[in-house]
């Protein structure tokens, strides 16, 4: 057992900094959208995204009112904010009973939750870190909807708090982009993550693995770029089908066939091998045991995948 060699988990990268384990509160904020949503790069979303399908918070109506960063008031501000309070004290207080939490990482999962004006994200991100025993945040967004602006914010708070941005990486290939009707481009995210990490703040790359027409070559390719960006973490999440999205329509008619599930893990296996020792995974796998998964359904057990995960890293010496 003393030659197995541990996976850097983000588990593990709280505990060898905090000395303790710090628990991630997902929120999900009503008002945020995307701007391949709203039409101002493309319409629809990516082909993959019904996002309430992975957003447990987002359980209120949606209101018709929809934030960019052009509005020039936000007249749902004190819902959003009422918003926050009612899902991090729930989630918070979950937390406490089950594991006996002491400290938290707010994390802003739904949509891009940097596509609205600076003043609305300083008032949610400010009210989420006077939250006590809060260490710091998490922003889900894309390498589209950052400025240097928000990017210096940002900084500004990581003098004192744990920040990280985590972007929707998805992808290296510009053709595999337009497919899923991403509305960014490599370059693009490329420049970003750069300037992410030139500023000094905490970058984690989501990757899907499955992605219509790829190889995999082509995903050890682009888990090579992100590394080569020098990203502080990885999120690795298989392609799925879900109802009410553009990929629906595509899987119905044969067009597209989702990973398998042996593929997935090997292509997991040999990505999490290639990774230097400082950078942090933050997932291996997702699961959706939830009557909207169309396909595969391998992907409805996620205790069982990783599992399998586990048993195929530890056969190449690993302990996840």
């Amino acid at each position: 057992m003393s030659d197995l060699k541990e996976v850097l988990t983000i588990g593990r990268y709280f505990r060898q900094k905090f000395n303790e384990t710090i628990y991630k509160v997902p929120i999900s904020i009503s008002g945020f959208t995307c701007p391949n949503i709203d039409g101002t790069v493309a319409k629809g979303g990516c082909s993959f995204c019904e996002n309430d399908s992975f957003s447990p918070n987002l359980q209120e109506r949606k209101p018709k009112f929809k934030l960019n960063p052009n509005v020039k008031e936000n007249p749902y501000l004190q819902n959003q904010l009422k918003q926050l309070d009612m899902q991090f004290f729930a989630t918070k207080q979950r937390l406490e009973n089950k594991f006996n939490a002491k400290k938290f990482i707010v994390y802003f999962q739904s949509f891009t939750n940097t596509y609205a004006p600076l003043e609305t994200l300083k008032a949610l991100y400010s009210k989420a870190l006077s939250y006590e025993n809060v260490i710091g945040l998490s922003i889900g967004t894309r390498t589209d909807c950052v400025t240097d602006e928000i990017l210096d914010y940002l900084v500004s708070l990581a003098k004192d708090k744990e920040i990280w941005i985590e972007y929707g990486i998805q992808s290296f290939y510009n053709e595999t982009l337009d497919e899923i009707n991403r509305g960014d481009s490599s370059e693009n995210m490329k420049y970003w993550i750069k300037r992410t990490k030139e500023k000094g703040l905490n970058v984690c790359g989501h990757l899907i693995y499955g992605l219509p027409g790829e190889t995999q070559d082509m995903m050890l390719n682009t888990l090579d770029e992100t590394i080569a960006l020098q990203v502080d973490s990885i999120k690795f999440h298989p392609l799925y089908v879900v109802k009410n999205t553009l990929l629906t329509a595509k899987y119905k008619k044969g067009k597209f066939t989702p990973i398998s599930e042996d593929l997935y893990i090997d292509t997991v296996v040999k990505s999490i091998k290639k990774l230097p020792e400082n950078i942090s995974i933050q997932r291996v796998t997702a699961g959706i045991d939830d009557s909207t998964l169309l396909s595969p359904t391998w992907c409805k057990n996620k205790h069982e995948q990783m599992f399998k995960i586990r048993e195929a890293l530890l056969k190449e010496g690993f302990v996840y």
